[in-house]
């Protein structure tokens, strides 16, 4: 599994602390594999089981987390409509073109956006060309500075005295490379979609095990990106 970084709760402002705790319960149970009980809850954050079960039951009442019969809080029906109302045009656009570069290259795909100093994969498409392939589950953050992605990212703005050189070799060819950054053994390549008027920064990742594949993927990965971009000014 791709290595990266929790989501880390920003400094809560005064009268927010209540909301804060909220969703601090909802991305903990969120980043669990099989939820977690009142206890667990209130142990990472830090507070009385009681004020842990009154978040949680709120989060039930609302339809963003549910119980199972072995009383851990899982998430609810409710997160699916949200995550799909989360840039609908970029992924409606984007998904055809990742699935057939998954599948060319028998990789994972998965699109990331920018949020402040972290990417957040907000999709993924995994081949149905391959049995074995890397696995990454949306909502996964990593900061926005490491990793293929990042210098993706960086690269997309114009040049800055003192950047890493690898952002401004990215930019001159268009596309990011990373070896064994993130995780022993994974290779990625990254491209930013071209697309001022989106009010969001994002990138194509593909990431794969073999060598010979990330070699040969940098064209064909910046060319999806540009797609994706051209396909995204036609809807404007």
């Amino acid at each position: 599994m791709l290595e990266m970084s929790d989501a880390r709760p920003a400094k809560t402002r005064d009268g927010n602390q209540t909301l804060a705790r909220g969703l601090r319960a909802l991305l903990a149970i969120a980043d669990a594999d099989h939820g977690l009980t009142v206890q667990e809850v209130g142990e990472r954050l830090g507070v009385h089981r009681s004020i842990s079960y009154r978040l949680l039951q709120t989060l039930v009442d609302f339809g963003l987390a549910t119980r199972t019969q072995h009383r851990r809080y899982i998430p609810g029906a409710r997160l699916a409509t949200l995550s799909e109302a989360y840039l609908p045009g970029l992924r409606s656009v984007a998904n055809p073109v990742m699935r057939t570069l998954a599948d060319r290259f028998r990789s994972t795909v998965s699109l990331f956006v920018e949020q402040g100093t972290e990417a957040v994969l907000v999709t993924a498409v995994e081949p149905t060309t391959a049995s074995l392939h890397i696995a990454l589950r949306p909502g996964t953050r990593m900061p926005a500075a490491r990793g293929a992605v990042g210098s993706a990212m960086l690269a997309a703005r114009p040049a800055e005295a003192g950047e890493p050189p690898r952002v401004s070799v990215a930019r001159r060819r268009g596309y990011a490379r990373s070896d064994a950054e993130l995780e022993a053994g994974q290779h990625a390549v990254a491209a930013w979609i071209p697309d001022p008027d989106a009010g969001v920064r994002a990138c194509l990742n593909l990431i794969t095990y073999s060598v010979a594949v990330a070699d040969g993927a940098g064209p064909a990965v910046r060319r999806a990106a540009d797609s994706i971009g051209l396909l995204l000014r036609r809807q404007q």
